[in-house]
């Protein structure tokens, strides 16, 4: 039997900042040797933690800086 090569999952637009994440947590090498999946539940939820974070406050930074800008 041969086993059938897994497709490639399509990266999301928020997959590099998981991996900016994971590398200021000291755990970028852990993902890249051993997938994601290797990480602990608790790796996992700082991570998406911190990613919501994020996301949350490029949001707020793009309305604060569509609100500076003059109306024509």
């Amino acid at each position: 039997m041969s086993k059938k090569a897994k497709p490639r999952k399509q990266e999301k637009p928020e997959d590099p900042m998981k991996l900016e994440i994971a590398a200021e947590l000291g755990l970028l090498e852990k993902v890249r040797q051993h997938g994601w999946s290797s990480l602990t539940a608790k790796e996992t939820g700082r991570i998406g933690g911190l990613l919501n974070r994020r996301k949350q406050q490029e949001k707020m930074k793009a309305l604060q800086e569509q609100d500076r800008k003059p109306s024509s």
